[in-house]
C-alpha cells in the first residue's frame, strides 16, 4: 500500500507540488486575511472609542456652560460686555452731544446731525461687537477644549509635553483684546462711514417707519459686510476686526519666542483659518440677523400706535403704518446701546449663546480640534 502511494507520488511529482504550494499558499492567505480583519476591526474598535471618548468629553464640556444659563461661556460674555460698552461710549460720546444741545447753542443743527450719525453708529457697533464677542469666545473655548482633550489623552499613554498648557491657554484668549481694543476702532470708522452714507442725507423731520428703519439698517450692513466684495476676498471683511491680519506681535520678535510663545501663535494662526471659513462666515451673518432683530424688536414698542391713532383710523393694526420722525428716533436708538451692552443676563447674549448654528459649528470645531490627527500638525 505504501509502495504504490509512493509510486503515484513518483509520477504525480510536478502535480502533488503544485497543489500543495496552492493549498500553502491558500492557508497563509487565510491567515493573512484573518490578521488584517483583525487589525482593522481593533482600528476600527479604537476610532469607535476615541469618537465616543470625544463626543463625552464634549458633551460634558457643553453640559458645564449649559448649566444655569451657559454658565461659564454667558458670565465671560458678561464681564466683557461693560468694556466693551464703555469703550463705545467713550469714543462715541453722544451724551456730550445731548448735554450741549440743552443749552440751546447757536450750531444747534449741527450738533443734532453728529448727534444722528454717533447716535446710529454706536448702537450699530454694539450689535456686531457684541455677536462677534460671543461667537469668538465659543470659537476659542471649544479649540482649547479640543487641545485639553488631547492633552489628557498623552498624559495617560506617555506622559508628553502638554500641547496647551494653562499658561498658554491664558495667552490665546487674551488674543480677544484685539476686538475691545483696535478692532473695535477700526469697526466704528467703518460702520460710521456706512451710517454716513445712509442717514447723512436724511432730513431730521423726515419720518421712517419701523419696516423703513429696519431697511436703512439692511443698508448699512450692506455696505459694511461686503466692503471688499469686489477685491476677491472669500471670506467675511469683519474677521479683520476679530483678530490682525499679521500674526500675533509675538512672531514680529526676530528671537527670543518661548514655547509657549510658539504655542500661542499656532493657536492663533489655526484660529484665524478658522475664522476665514465660510462656515464661521455663515454662522457669524445668522448671529448679525438675529442680533439685528433683537434690536429692531427693542425699538418696536416705541412704533405702537397710540390710542388717538387708534380712534383716528381703525384699520390701523401694524407696526408699518406708524411713523416716527427721525428726530425722535434718535435718542430712542442712542439708548440701545445698555440693553445690547448689559452686563446682566438679558435676552440678547442669550439668545445668541442658545442658536442651534452657533452650537453646531462649535461642535464641529471641537471634532477638528480633539481628533489625533491634530498632534501631527
Amino acid at each position: 500500500m505504501l509502495r504504490s502511494l509512493w509510486s503515484f507520488l513518483k509520477r504525480h511529482k510536478k502535480k502533488c507540488l503544485v497543489l500543495g504550494t496552492f493549498l500553502g499558499g491558500v492557508y497563509l492567505l487565510g491567515k493573512y486575511g484573518q490578521k488584517k480583519i483583525r487589525e482593522i476591526q481593533e482600528r476600527e474598535a479604537a476610532e469607535y472609542i476615541a469618537q465616543a471618548r470625544r463626543q463625552y468629553h464634549f458633551e460634558s464640556n457643553q453640559r458645564t456652560c449649559n448649566m444655569t444659563g451657559l454658565f461659564f461661556l454667558l458670565i465671560t460674555v458678561l464681564s466683557m460686555l461693560p468694556t466693551l460698552r464703555d469703550a463705545l461710549m467713550h469714543q462715541l460720546n453722544s451724551e456730550s452731544l445731548t448735554s450741549l444741545l440743552k443749552n440751546r447753542p447757536a450750531n444747534k443743527l449741527e450738533i443734532w446731525e453728529d448727534l444722528k450719525i454717533i447716535s446710529f453708529t454706536r448702537s450699530i457697533v454694539a450689535v456686531y461687537s457684541t455677536c462677534m464677542l460671543v461667537v469668538l469666545l465659543r470659537v476659542q473655548l471649544n479649540i482649547i477644549g479640543g487641545y485639553i482633550y488631547l492633552d489628557n489623552a498623552a498624559l495617560c499613554r506617555n506622559g508628553t509635553t502638554l500641547l496647551a498648557p494653562p499658561e498658554v491657554q491664558q495667552q490665546y484668549l487674551s488674543s480677544i483684546q484685539h476686538l475691545l481694543g483696535d478692532g473695535l476702532t477700526e469697526l466704528i470708522t467703518i460702520v460710521k462711514q456706512a451710517v454716513q452714507k445712509v442717514f447723512g442725507s436724511i432730513s431730521l423731520k423726515h419720518t421712517l417707519s419701523l419696516l423703513e428703519l429696519e431697511q436703512k439698517l439692511k443698508d448699512i450692513r450692506e455696505v459694511v459686510e461686503h466692503k471688499d466684495s469686489d477685491q476677491g476676498v472669500s471670506y467675511s471683511p469683519l474677521c479683520h476686526y476679530l483678530m490682525p491680519d499679521e500674526e500675533n506681535p509675538l512672531a514680529a520678535q526676530a528671537y527670543g519666542l518661548t514655547e509657549r510663545d510658539i504655542a500661542t501663535i499656532k493657536l492663533l494662526n489655526e484660529t484665524r483659518d478658522m475664522l476665514e471659513s465660510p462656515d464661521f462666515s455663515t454662522v457669524l451673518s445668522t448671529c448679525l440677523n438675529k442680533g439685528f432683530s433683537r434690536l429692531l424688536d427693542n425699538m418696536a414698542e416705541f412704533f405702537r400706535p397710540t390710542e388717538q391713532d387708534l380712534s383716528q383710523n381703525g384699520s390701523v393694526n401694524s407696526l408699518s403704518s406708524v411713523s416716527l420722525p427721525l428726530a425722535k428716533i434718535i435718542p430712542i436708538i442712542n439708548g440701545q446701546i445698555h440693553s445690547v451692552c448689559s452686563e446682566t443676563p438679558s435676552h440678547f447674549v442669550q439668545d445668541l449663546l442658545t442658536m442651534e448654528q452657533v452650537k453646531d459649528f462649535a461642535a464641529n470645531v471641537y471634532e477638528a480640534f480633539s481628533t489625533p490627527q491634530q498632534l501631527e500638525k
